[in-house]
């Protein structure tokens, strides 16, 4: 008895801390899984027929994943609190500008494809509204929620016109008018984004129970995110294995995505110092809702132009996983 004793013992320690290091691990685990699953997919010709059955699967549950997300997180919001705040302002104008610049570098290099698809692949890490998943991490990071989730509204509005708007125009070869193609595009980003925001405020005003049992699960968004974030990893690792570009144009998109990462990091830090909120601006520019770049870039642009969304997820990724751990180095201190 006394051996089998210790035998459950062992196991439950071994069984926690499994869960332990997933939970303080969860987004590189998320990254790593999909990876692992899609090469596993592709290398075994056992899991042909398989991959074959579920790649439709993929293919709904991905947005799907992206709109729950933002569907947990606007149930757990006081809808009163969502006032605009200066610092939303300044971060939206720092996108603006950025959207605008890489627009006319695009133009400007229109006759050299690899350059034009480099520079679309920073524009859909650049245009993309603030992640779903930003208020979740700005609340471990010490950050105020409430205004963190009224910047993820406007940027999603922002955005929902910006993409639209901006797609049609720099890829018109698809021969459809910019009018339709402004209005399919305005209509699908609508569904992901803004129909969640509704029924986030009719689940909190009509239906109490359901919304107190989501309020009552505090990480779930950020598991859902979690999941979504192995798609999207999945996705990526798709788009390179069977992309016709060269390495060195994929290398470079890497290592610009990279950069780019840090530079919107750095304009939002130092925009949320000058306004008084830079945690909140700096999470607000720099973490991007990467699976609806990816969906975006994939059905409008050159699917090579997702890649630089898909690489994009794993830098702003490891920053936050870095910025949580020193958060959670910081509080284990006091």
């Amino acid at each position: 008895m006394e051996v089998k004793r210790k035998v459950e013992e062992k196991a439950g320690r071994i069984e926690h801390g499994i869960l332990k290091f997933v939970k303080d691990w969860t987004l590189p685990v998320s990254i790593v899984t999909g990876t692992t699953l899609y090469l596993l997919f592709y290398h075994v010709p056992a899991l042909d027929e398989a991959g074959d059955a579920l790649a439709p699967v993929f293919d709904v549950i991905f947005p799907l994943f992206v709109f729950l997300t933002l569907l947990i997180t606007f149930c757990k919001v006081d809808y009163h609190q969502l006032l605009p705040h200066r610092w939303h302002t300044g971060v939206l104008l720092a996108q603006l500008l950025l959207v605008a610049l890489t627009i006319g570098v695009i133009f400007w290099v229109e006759g050299d494809a690899d350059q034009k698809l480099l520079w679309e692949a920073l524009l859909t890490c650049i245009i993309g509204p603030a992640a779903s998943a930003a208020p979740v991490v700005v609340g471990k990071l010490g950050g105020n929620i409430n205004t963190m989730t009224t910047y993820v509204i406007l940027s999603s509005l922002a955005s929902t016109v910006l993409i639209p708007l901006v797609f049609p125009i720099l890829e018109p070869s698809a021969g459809v008018a910019f009018v339709e193609a402004f209005l399919i595009i305005l209509q699908k980003v609508s569904i992901v984004l803004m129909l969640p925001l509704v029924l986030g405020w009719f689940i909190k005003h009509f239906l109490p129970r359901l919304q107190h049992r989501i309020a009552s699960m505090p990480n779930l968004s950020f598991y859902t995110w979690a999941i979504s974030l192995s798609i999207t990893t999945g996705i990526t690792v798709k788009n390179i294995v069977h992309s016709e570009a060269t390495v060195m144009l994929l290398l470079m998109i890497a290592v610009t995505t990279f950069v780019l990462c840090f530079i919107q990091f750095a304009i939002g830090r130092m925009v949320g110092r000058w306004l008084g909120e830079e945690i909140n601006a700096g999470q607000a520019l720099f973490q991007k809702n990467t699976a609806l770049s990816i969906w975006v870039a994939y059905m409008y642009l050159n699917p090579v132009a997702s890649v630089g969304a898909g690489c994009y997820v794993l830098w702003q990724n490891i920053i936050n996983t870095f910025e949580i751990w020193q958060e959670l180095k910081k509080t284990a201190r006091f």
